[in-house]
């Protein structure tokens, strides 16, 4: 329930707040007065796309803010993920929009993209007006909202046909690429055999580019790298040929035993005498691997060939197939796959085509259920619709649905009433939909498009809406003036259903009709202010004097009518009985005088 919704520089409207009746609340005014402002705010805050033009004159940024009473579990788990925190269970939504035109969105205190407003709108608000009436016009709108009534059981068995639809779908896109493009695939197969083929031939092995490039610089410098280790050798051992030598282990060994003849006299030259003699340790260590590595270095010219042959192959493959030896290999993993994919072409075409049967035969079954479930919710609804009709001054108008399918040579064989037929099948069904109202006794049942009028698409769409109501309850309802085109005795029934919808959802209607307004639990007077230069718009709620002046403006533009006044009055008596059902049996007399006041 939106317990109040503030908008700051929106259109004519510098700051107002308005703060809605848990059952019924009406916004009235004069024509321009800005009662549409208050409307965008709110679809704004639900998500609506955001213009920059809707911000006053001379301001910078628009803002609504609302704060939203909520015990749903959808609603709660949403901005649960969104980051968002409810306080006091109240969760309050907030949208900006800059003059530059970025917008900006927050649920519960956090940034959030806007898109998450639209699905929280989607939980707890429902918003009709009179492009909702059009829209209902639509035969793919009609079966959606036969679908939406028909309830959980029937939406179960559609989730199950769309997710065999989109199945079929997809299985049929498989053979369409594997029958029209075998020749291209055939194509792709031979260049795969011939890269598996080219790698095949040389067995890359992971990690060997590495060890072949070392061999190859070894190899290549086997000569200067056994004169450099000899040289090092003979420079540590001193083994020369011709006479004594002076050699790095003797010099320190004999700086080491002469550091030690003295340790007994200063532990420090002790400790020097230690640290040399580990030195000279780590010195031998050396030469000893420094011969045995001369020894082992040789020249191997063809070595050297066969790891230069070596290296030009795998450079040849790292050209066609990867930057790397790693990605040649991973390239050969991938195309080997491929290619078992394609080579079983025609093992996958049989099971493709026995699946194809099978989900076309699954589809047929759907269907026709889809379709059973859909004519037996289509007497229910209808039966409801006409019922509503009834309470809004349409007492012998007849809502029904025709509901047809269409045949297609293309299309699945199923059985329809025990007839076999061949029927189109789309992503919601077999089914055609329309909505057929008789206005009146005698009159043939038409398309609601073509044999209602105005004022009766209003009603029929209020109809709809109480239905929906009952089946599926959305916390608030918003209705923007579908009492268009009603007067008279119909505007007070309008008025009068509106007022028993209230006690189960919270509704807001924006109306020109004071046979609506007098319903309302909650009366707002949408004020426009004009000093000469700036035009303000502000919300003020009427008190019993000032809904009585009110409704005397609206019923004959006249605020200081007596008789307007009087009417007005007799309007308010009337809906207070209708609200409080005790008092109607009390004062039957006042339904009379409503009557007589509602004819003039």
């Amino acid at each position: 329930m939106i317990e109040e919704i503030r908008i700051r520089g929106l259109g004519v409207i510098d700051d107002a707040v308005l703060e809605p009746h848990a059952g019924f609340t009406v916004l009235t005014g004069e024509t321009g007065a800005g009662k549409t402002m208050v409307l965008s705010g709110l679809a704004l805050l639900m998500g609506g796309r955001a213009d920059a033009g809707v911000i006053r004159h001379g301001g910078n940024r628009a803002e609504v803010e609302g704060r939203v009473r909520v015990s749903l579990p959808a609603v709660l788990e949403r901005v649960a993920d969104a980051g968002g925190e409810l306080d006091d269970g109240v969760l309050v939504l907030v949208r900006t929009l800059a003059a530059e035109g970025r917008s900006r969105a927050f649920v519960g205190g956090r940034s959030v993209p806007v898109s998450v407003l639209s699905e929280l709108a989607d939980e707890l608000v429902a918003v009709h007006g009179q492009s909702d009436q059009q829209r209902l016009l639509a035969p793919a709108r009609q079966r959606a909202a036969l679908d939406r009534f028909a309830g959980e059981p029937h939406a179960r068995i559609a989730t199950s046909y769309r997710a065999t639809y989109e199945q079929l779908r997809e299985v049929d896109r498989y053979l369409v690429e594997i029958t029209e493009h075998a020749r291209d695939r055939a194509r792709e197969a031979d260049i795969l055999r011939a890269g598996l083929a080219d790698i095949d031939s040389v067995e890359p092995v992971l990690g060997e580019w590495e060890d072949l490039r070392a061999d190859s610089q070894r190899l290549a410098h086997a000569e200067s790298l056994r004169d450099a280790a000899e040289s090092a050798h003979r420079a540590l051992r001193g083994d020369t040929d011709s006479g004594p030598a002076v050699d790095a282990i003797s010099l320190l060994d004999s700086a080491r035993r002469t550091l030690d003849s003295q340790r007994g006299h200063d532990p420090a030259l002790g400790q020097w005498a230690d640290g040399l003699g580990q030195a000279l340790s780590a010195v031998s260590d050396t030469a000893s691997e420094l011969a045995s590595y001369a020894a082992s270095v040789e020249s191997d010219p063809l070595r050297l060939a066969h790891v230069h042959e070596r290296i030009a192959a795998l450079t040849g493959l790292m050209r066609k197939y990867g930057a790397t030896v790693e990605e040649v290999v991973t390239w050969r993993h991938s195309a080997s796959a491929r290619l078992l994919e394609l080579d079983g072409d025609d093992e996958r075409l049989e099971q493709l085509s026995i699946q194809r049967m099978q989900l076309r035969a699954r589809l047929g079954e759907l269907g026709v259920e889809l379709s059973a479930s859909r004519s037996s919710a289509a007497v229910r609804f209808a039966a409801d619709v006409t019922r509503e009709l009834t309470d809004l001054a349409m007492p012998n108008a007849r809502l029904s649905v025709d509901i047809r399918q269409a045949d297609s040579a293309d299309g699945l064989e199923v059985d329809i009433d025990g007839a076999a037929r061949r029927l189109a099948f789309g992503t919601s069904g077999i089914d055609e939909v329309e909505l057929l109202l008789a206005p009146h006794a005698g009159a043939p049942a038409r398309p609601i498009s073509k044999g209602a009028s105005g004022g009766e698409l209003s009603r029929v769409m209020l109809a709809v809406e109480v239905v929906f109501a009952g089946a599926d309850p959305v916390p608030t309802l918003v209705f923007d003036e579908v009492d268009s085109g009603v007067g008279g005795k119909a505007a007070v029934e309008v008025g009068r259903r509106l007022a028993r919808l209230a006690r189960t959802s919270q509704v807001l209607i924006v109306t020109h009709l004071p046979q609506v307004a007098a319903f309302a639990d909650r009366h707002v007077m949408v004020e426009k202010n004009d000093d000469g230069q700036i035009t303000t718009s502000g919300l003020r709620v009427l008190d019993d004097a000032g809904r009585v002046g009110e409704l005397a403006r609206m019923l004959a533009g006249l605020e200081g009518s007596t008789s307007a006044k009087a009417h007005a009055r007799e309007l308010l008596d009337l809906a207070a009985a209708e609200r409080e059902p005790e008092l109607a049996a009390a004062a039957p007399e006042l339904t009379v005088r409503a009557k007589g006041a509602r004819r003039g």
